[in-house]
């Protein structure tokens, strides 16, 4: 009897611990002690780990087995440890062999099936950053796993296999497990189902047209207004196909949320398209911004990173989840504290928000349709607070679709056009703000607008009055800004001219009915 050593990982938000899994086989009844601040599902671990081992023809020693979880320090959660502490416990009774260089992530069913579990992704990207290479993982898994540079993958069906693999005597293992059935196979969640929703699908709506155009090629955040039935759903619905492919990094970063997510398809490949979520306006503030009990997990700001949130019936969301999207909206990050820690994810979206002029949705034009009293129009507005829509860039009213518009012969361009000049958009973007570290117009920081790339006072004069008679707040200066050198962007100029920043202003100043 000795000590038997393996490796897991402990997630923290997105960020992943090494955790080195320590057993002890002691000389006194029997007894099965887990330690290291386990939670709850990963206490009930020990009746699962007994059975999965008695069931696998390699039971677990009848003396007191005590296992200890390294940092101890470390709140650990979930059922991605079974496997290791299994292999340690067994390294410790001589039973298995060579497991302390592994890192072990799976969850064991009763029968010892390696059941798949969620994280992996960035369980392993955290190993691996961390100087570890081989990694046993569930069948389900490995296609996850192997996403990751310099990993070594093994993946099984069953604890006897993997013990095989690691010296154990195969005189009494059970290696033949009963049928699990035909399992779907895993989605391809890079790849959009169906056929993607097209601009060429818009009637009329010009100026919403380019606005969208402009939103896409700067990542600036978008509120439409207008009466229901205008397209503002459809609209924002065609955002995200008007945005290029992820890069390498983005791509990793957004497979790794929705790995830890875990509410989507099995995660078979990087996901490349740009992420859309539109969380129903009764969502609570965990299940936006995220939380929950113990670690904190991501909500559906961080599942819509480098992608899209659109907030449909934005003034019918809670007052305070809208207000909690204001941190992520300037810093790209979202870091949440509870008792059992703090956790951090990343959450660099488009926000796109929809509402209606009133309640009723009839106050457009003269609105002698509209039942609203001018209580309840303010009622309905005031849940979308100053600060928020300060941070949102452009501001426009959507009009209804006229007759002609609708039933026009004329050819509309699709979202492959608008997506090319998107795409030389943003190269201009990459050219000009490489060199400082930043992507897109949107990343540009105050100082840098109007320091380096500062422009001539006749070319702000319009901007410069607006915020000296307090229209525009400093912020919001800023903002117009970025707008602007977006506009120059998809016009192929080398910098914003007086028409350019006068059509930013216009665009941030025409929602709410303005």
């Amino acid at each position: 009897m000795g000590m038997g050593r393996a490796l897991a990982v402990a997630m923290v938000g997105l960020n992943g611990h090494i955790v080195e899994v320590e057993a002890d086989i002691g000389q006194t009844l029997p007894n099965f002690i887990l330690l290291g601040l386990p939670d709850a599902s990963l206490k009930e671990s020990i009746d699962r780990i007994k059975a999965a081992a008695q069931n696998s023809g390699i039971p677990l020693s009848r003396r007191k087995i005590t296992v200890n979880l390294v940092p101890a320090s470390l709140p650990k959660r979930g059922s991605a440890f079974d496997l290791a502490i299994v292999m340690a416990a067994l390294e410790a009774a001589g039973d298995v062999r060579r497991t302390g260089r592994t890192v072990f992530l799976a969850e064991l069913g009763l029968d010892g099936r390696l059941r798949p579990v969620r994280g992996v992704l960035p369980a392993v990207m955290a190993a691996v950053r961390a100087g570890h290479e081989e990694f046993v993982v569930a069948e389900d898994n490995v296609r996850e796993a192997e996403l990751v540079p310099g990993a070594r993958v093994r993946g099984y069906l069953s604890l006897a296999q993997v013990a095989v693999d690691f010296d154990a005597d195969t005189q009494d293992l059970v290696l033949d497990l009963p049928e699990p059935g035909v399992a779907a196979p895993a989605a391809e969640t890079g790849e959009v189902r169906g056929p993607a929703p097209d601009m060429a699908d818009v009637a009329g709506q010009g100026e919403a047209r380019l606005a969208l155009e402009i939103a896409a090629a700067g990542g600036h955040h978008l509120m439409m207004v207008g009466p229901p039935g205008a397209g503002k759903t459809m609209l924002a619905e065609r955002l995200p196909g008007l945005l290029p492919d992820l890069q390498d990094a983005e791509a990793m970063e957004v497979t790794a949320i929705h790995s830890l997510d875990g509410s989507g398809p099995a995660v078979g490949q990087l996901i490349r398209r740009p992420p859309y979520e539109h969380p129903h306006h009764s969502a609570s503030a965990v299940a936006i911004v995220g939380g929950g009990t113990g670690i904190p997990r991501p909500g559906a700001a961080s599942r819509a990173h480098r992608g899209v949130l659109f907030l449909d019936e934005a003034p019918e969301y809670d007052r305070r989840v809208l207000d909690a999207l204001r941190q992520p909206l300037e810093s790209g990050e979202l870091v949440l504290h509870r008792s059992a820690g703090t956790a951090s994810y990343p959450a660099r979206f488009q926000l796109v928000l929809a509402a209606n002029p009133c309640p009723c949705g009839k106050a457009t034009g003269k609105g002698a349709e509209c039942t609203c009293t001018a209580m309840a129009r303010r009622r309905y507005f005031d849940r979308l607070s100053g600060p928020l829509l300060d941070r949102v860039d452009i501001q426009l009213h959507v009009n209804r679709v006229s007759l002609a518009e609708l039933s026009g012969a004329e050819p509309r361009e699709s979202t492959h056009q608008v997506a090319a000049r998107v795409l030389a958009a943003k190269e201009r973007q990459r050219e000009r703000l490489g060199r400082f570290g930043l992507a897109g117009n949107a990343e540009a920081s105050g100082r840098l607008l109007r320091g380096v790339f500062r422009l001539p006072g006749a070319d702000t004069a319009l901007l410069d009055r607006a915020l000296d008679t307090g229209q525009l707040t400093a912020r919001g200066y800023d903002r117009v800004l970025r707008l602007a050198w977006t506009i120059a962007d998809l016009g192929g100029h080398d910098r914003p001219d007086r028409d350019d920043v006068g059509l930013a202003l216009t665009m941030r100043q025409r929602g709410m009915g303005t």
